[in-house]
This record gives C-alpha cells, sequence and structure tokens, in this order.
C-alpha cells in the first residue's frame, strides 16, 4: 500500500537519516536528535554531540574557538552528502545549509533551507 507519509513521520525519517549519518561520517551519534518542518525549512536540533574531552577542552576561551571550529570544518565537509539525503528523502532540493553548536550545551542546530515548502503536503 502506497500512502502518503505524515508530517511525523518524515520528520522521524530526517532525524534518523541525521543520526545514522552522524554515526558513519563523524563516527558517532548525538543523544537527542529532534527534526521539525517549517514551511521551505527543516530545523534540526541534536543533543548530546560533544565528546567529555571536547567537553573539558571546550572550558577555555581557545579550546572553545577550536572545537567549534573543528566541528564546523567536519559538518561542512559532508555538506554535500548530507544535501544528496535530505533530497532523496523529501524530494527537494536544499538550497542553503546552516548550522552551529553551542559549547555550553553540546547542543547543535542544523537548517535546511529547501528549493520549496514541505508543509504544503499536509492539510
Amino acid at each position: 500500500m502506497d500512502r502518503k507519509m505524515t508530517k511525523g513521520e518524515l520528520e522521524n525519517q530526517l532525524s534518523r537519516a541525521l543520526t545514522q549519518w552522524e554515526r558513519e561520517y563523524l563516527g558517532r551519534g548525538s543523544v537527542l536528535v529532534k527534526s521539525d518542518i517549517l514551511r521551505n525549512m527543516i530545523i534540526v536540533s541534536l543533543k548530546g554531540v560533544l565528546t567529555p574531552a571536547e567537553q573539558e577542552l571546550a572550558k577555555t576561551k581557545d579550546g572553545l574557538l577550536s572545537v567549534k571550529k573543528i566541528r564546523a570544518d567536519l559538518v561542512e565537509s559532508g555538506r554535500e552528502q548530507l544535501g544528496r539525503m535530505i533530497g532523496q528523502i523529501t524530494g527537494e532540493s536544499v538550497i542553503s545549509f546552516y548550522t552551529d553548536i553551542s559549547t555550553q550545551t553540546g547542543e547543535r542546530i542544523m537548517v535546511f533551507v529547501l528549493s520549496d515548502s514541505l508543509e504544503q503536503r499536509w492539510p
């Protein structure tokens, strides 16, 4: 039976795919991943992304900046792969991607801006 996926099911599928990508590409997954679809954006909150060593290093200003830069570079190096993955799941192209990490909370936010709104798929 080929049925239309609900918004919650699609958000769950995106969260699972991002967790798998983290494990395969970064070697470690987040503790909690939550994806939300808003108009033409997918907003992802990933909690527990820092290792204990990174948490310790982030206690100093130089260490904090180093952790942020390394993590940003790692994710940026997988940007094309992430874009393809999101495109395959949603059927829309990723036209821009933003990310940042909080060394205070160990949370990363990712925002994928898509070529068209996903919200119009649901009443």
